[in-house]
């Protein structure tokens, strides 16, 4: 009986009270011993950095044209940038055995699959760094009739797309009609009209209110003063009071940001529903690979020359060469802790701003006060091998599964793309939990106290009501925990002053670069920060560049 007390207490804790109720009805086995693995190790060795720096080496082992540091998306897309401009001295320093970040991707014996971010909308426009990556990879095809952008069918996700896991049976898509009165329906279809003009709406300079990435977008205080509240207070606000439409918006608040609808800003909220579509017309879906969003970071890393990327290596200091521009980078050997020191010209640092407090050598005298704006909120993905693909009643299995009254996110199919919807044989699931809470540092304290066997209990109690015999078809389970893995927009952040202090370079050789500089933890944002920061440094080196960040 203790056994399954402290089994229901778990599951309320991170599912909530109806998942756990469905996860532990009268019957229900509990899970069986399968091989449950943590995967997740760098944040040992960047924990590191929370110490007094290691000894220094004081001889340069390297000397270059420009560091970067962090090989995620937004230090991958600098190095990019920086090949695209015929820089060849180009050194990226990762402190993880594989780059990528939150993008990163894995594989077995079965598929690929993503360690995080999983797809890319569709672009609406030819224009931008995000686009011409696009081209490299032979995804963005041409242009329709109207100009805009077409795309490869084998990237757009297949039908079917999504669909809502609600007591007993799937239905389609994310929003729970079964069982919705004529108020809900009235109320969703008056919320998606706000959205359609929302996504229409210019300003005087025929700017976008919302456009992607937001840098694109206008600044005007018309529709920046809804950053300062939140979107579950605009929804309030605007007599929007339908629980299924609240479900909703907290979900892609969730899904997008890692936080409820009440710590997100409005701005925000209804950045999601809007910036993705022109109010005339929608983006042409999502763009996915078994491997989510490795494939775009490992097409970035490719062009890097692989004596040129150098991982498992933690950069703690970053100080100015004395009587130089230059910088001294002093790092260590990830495995066996031997000290380094790199002297570069110019740094792009791609890392988070909590880390980039610690490693900036200046800051640390005196702390710049816009990093404290700065939350990141944790993660856990876990990947399921299944020997079959689950069984289960209602709508068939979508690429995107959502159980409507669980604390998850429920699970992504990573080979959906290679499969019809009717077809059989093994496959990984990919699921997904944000840690939610507003305390972001308790969060982490209880994210980092969970054990393998706690999040297969976790895990299995939360797919199971909604998959027949699940037990029986799970082959393997692997857990990765992201301590600080998105930027979280509460309100009043994202337009407030400290965001675009934080973009600044420091003097005319350090330059950041980070999805948390745009303050939404998305590939378009890491992309285009990383060009941005890759373009100043070329231009303190004097090479004479076109801007990719508005040209096609």
């Amino acid at each position: 009986m203790s056994f399954f007390l402290a089994r229901r207490d778990l599951l309320v804790s991170f599912l909530g009270v109806a998942a756990a109720n469905a996860a532990c009805r009268r019957g229900a086995p509990a899970p069986r011993d399968l091989p449950t693995t943590l995967v997740d190790r760098v944040h040992e060795t960047g924990h590191l950095l929370r110490e007094a720096p290691p000894a220094l080496a004081t001889s340069d082992s390297r000397t270059v044209a420009c560091l970067v540091v962090g090989a995620g998306a937004a230090g991958l897309s600098a190095a990019w940038r920086l090949r695209g401009a015929g820089l060849d001295d180009v050194l990226v320093v990762e402190v993880d055995e594989r780059e990528g970040g939150t993008a990163q991707s894995g594989q077995n014996a079965v598929s690929k699959f993503p360690w995080g971010a999983h797809y890319l909308p569709a672009p609406l426009s030819t224009q931008g760094p995000v686009p011409r990556l696009l081209k490299e990879l032979g995804v963005l095809t041409g242009v329709d009739d109207a100009g805009a952008p077409t795309f490869a069918e084998e990237a757009l996700i297949h039908e079917p797309e999504e669909r809502l896991y609600y007591r007993g049976a799937w239905y389609e898509g994310l929003y729970l009609r079964a069982g919705a009165s004529a108020d809900d329906l009235a109320q969703l279809a008056r919320f998606e009209q706000r959205m359609d003009a929302f996504a229409a709406a210019k300003d005087a300079k025929g700017r976008k209110a919302f456009a992607v990435p937001i840098e694109l977008g206008s600044d005007d205080a018309e529709w920046t003063s809804l950053d300062a509240i939140s979107m579950a207070d605009w929804l309030a606000r605007e007599g929007f009071t339908s629980p299924r439409l609240a479900w909703l918006v907290d979900y892609a608040c969730r899904d997008d940001y890692g936080a409820t609808a009440r710590d997100t800003s409005a701005w925000a909220g209804l950045w999601y529903f809007c910036a993705r579509q022109s109010g005339v017309e929608k983006n042409e879906g999502f763009l996915s690979w078994p491997e989510g969003n490795g494939r775009l970071v490992s097409h970035l890393a490719r062009t890097v020359e692989p004596a040129r990327l150098v991982r498992s290596t933690l950069v703690h200091t970053l100080e100015p060469a004395p009587d130089s521009t230059d910088w001294w980078a002093h790092a260590i050997d990830a495995k066996t802790k031997a000290p380094q020191r790199i002297r570069a010209k110019q740094v792009v640092l791609a890392t988070p701003r909590f880390v980039a407090a610690r490693v900036v050598a200046p800051w640390r005298a005196a702390r710049p006060a816009f990093l404290d704006a700065f939350q990141a909120g944790p993660w856990t993905v876990a990947n399921l091998t299944l020997r079959e693909r689950p069984r289960s009643r209602g709508f068939p299995l979508a690429w995107d599964n959502v159980i409507y009254e669980s604390r998850s996110l429920g699970y992504v199919v990573a080979t959906h793309q290679a499969l019809s919807s009717q077809a059989k044989g093994p496959t990984v699931l990919t699921w997904y939990y944000p840690h939610d809470g507003s305390d972001m540092v308790a969060e982490r304290k209880k994210l980092f106290a969970t054990t393998a066997a706690d999040w297969r209990t976790l895990i299995l109690g939360d797919l199971r009501p909604a998959h027949v015999r699940l037990e029986e078809q799970v082959e393997s389970i692997e857990v990765m925990r992201w301590g600080h893995a998105m930027v979280r927009p509460v309100p009043g952040f994202l337009w407030g002053p400290q965001r675009r202090a934080a973009q600044a370079s420091l003097g005319r050789s350090l330059h950041f670069a980070h999805s948390d500089l745009g303050g939404l933890a998305l590939f378009e944002e890491a992309n285009w920060h990383g060009v941005r920061a890759a373009e100043a440094a070329l231009a303190a080196l004097g090479t004479p560049v076109s801007s990719w960040l508005d040209a096609g």
